[in-house]
């Protein structure tokens, strides 16, 4: 695996320590070259691109998305992001006074904002289990978040791998228990597709939303929701168009529907085929457990070095490609001391908030190297000096 020439062939900044590739991704050359050709032809004829070829291209995309997830094409539709994904099942989802949708309090804002406003909406709960941080094992996890059952969960929303936190939480034991009480469950895969394996088949989960633009490479605004055949009636679109009633209907409503959505640039979509090729050829699980293996050897030593700790036991079970360290800070915002790290440092990382905690949160993608990380070192200890960040525990 070369690992320099792959690094090579990403368009970021040379003057930026890339640390954040968590939030938005970035696109290899060739898969945003095949992006840009997607666009050309739209231009070239629009008419022929939205209603002929690129649907033939969106379908291929499915296939091999499908292909990739262990799951049947018809069962994905091609969205911009998860919270879109959300927004649809959020909108449709069949509650009643007082029932209540279970998830953690380590879920990702947009998400929880959605949750929160439909079930406001019905007179429902949403209900954020506390969940004791750090986690120390699996089945410690598992015991704090189904102390949130009760008669009235109609649904269990978590997150694979967390947001501001960067944990990853046991979704196949949370859908194996969900399933054996009868409990629907929606996994938010935002950060998992390209990062860890996914097997949609096997993983028990009834909804599923992945970000492809994130660690599978695609442009921005490409991503997909799973349901399973035997729900996908219960969703309405977000945008009712030429999908419904269609004249020339598809075998599935469930495409109709939702695929369909008028005047729009695609071709983000379109380049799943391409992005998939790139990380065969490329060996990609050998380079996300590189990957891995750089991000968790850092992670001791920055934790004591901001005094703080772990959030959990730093193995493959809990963490991915992503480390979130909580931190203390001394008369700064977040979102200042972010800019702070870009502008004076030239780092480009998170630094996120989850209820009252904040957390500096590093990604590790393929053109990181150990010297990003001593960069980082090297700005915090600056940090630590002046008291802007102050020792956690």
């Amino acid at each position: 695996m070369n690992t320099s020439s792959l690094a090579h062939q990403f368009l970021l900044r040379k003057d930026i320590c890339f640390l954040n590739f968590g939030s938005f991704g970035a696109c290899p050359q060739p898969i945003f070259d095949a992006y840009q050709a997607y666009q050309r032809e739209l231009e070239a004829d629009p008419v022929y691109f939205i209603t002929q070829s690129g649907p033939a291209y969106i379908k291929a995309a499915r296939e091999a998305l499908g292909q990739y997830l262990n799951a049947a094409a018809d069962d994905l539709v091609l969205v911009t992001n998860p919270s879109y994904a959300v927004n649809i099942v959020a909108k449709s989802f069949a509650l009643s006074p007082g029932d209540e949708i279970l998830t953690t309090n380590l879920e990702y804002g947009a998400c929880d904002r959605t949750w929160q406003y439909y079930c406001q909406k019905a007179g429902a709960v949403y209900k954020r289990q506390a969940i004791r941080l750090p986690l120390e094992s699996e089945q410690g996890f598992l015991s704090d978040f189904f102390a949130g059952v009760s008669s009235r969960t109609k649904l269990i929303f978590v997150s694979h791998l967390t947001s501001a936190t960067g944990l990853r939480l046991p979704v196949e034991a949370i859908c194996q228990k969900a399933n054996a009480l009868g409990i629907p469950c929606f996994v938010d895969g935002a950060h998992a597709p390209g990062q860890l394996p996914l097997d949609l088949s096997g993983l028990g989960a009834v909804i599923y939303t992945g970000a492809c633009h994130k660690w599978m490479m695609t442009p921005k605004g490409s991503s997909f929701l799973f349901v399973d055949k035997k729900i996908q009636d219960q969703f309405d679109p977000l945008v009712v168009s030429w999908g419904y009633q269609a004249l020339f209907p598809s075998a599935s409503r469930f495409q109709d529907y939702h695929q369909m959505q008028g005047t729009r640039d695609f071709s983000a979509f379109c380049t799943l085929p391409k992005a998939l090729q790139f990380m065969q050829e490329n060996n990609w699980p050998a380079v996300a457990k590189a990957c891995r293996q750089l991000a968790h050897a850092h992670a001791p030593a920055l934790a004591h070095q901001l005094g703080s700790h772990l959030l959990a036991p730093l193995t493959d079970e809990f963490f991915g490609q992503l480390v979130s360290i909580p931190i203390r800070l001394n008369k700064i915002s977040p979102e200042a001391l972010h800019d702070d790290f870009y502008h004076r440092f030239r780092i480009q990382i998170p630094v996120m908030r989850q209820g009252n905690d904040v957390y500096l949160r590093y990604s590790i993608q393929v053109f990181n190297t150990a010297a990003d990380l001593a960069q980082l070192a090297a700005a915090i200890d600056t940090l630590m000096k002046e008291n802007t960040i102050l020792p956690l525990d």
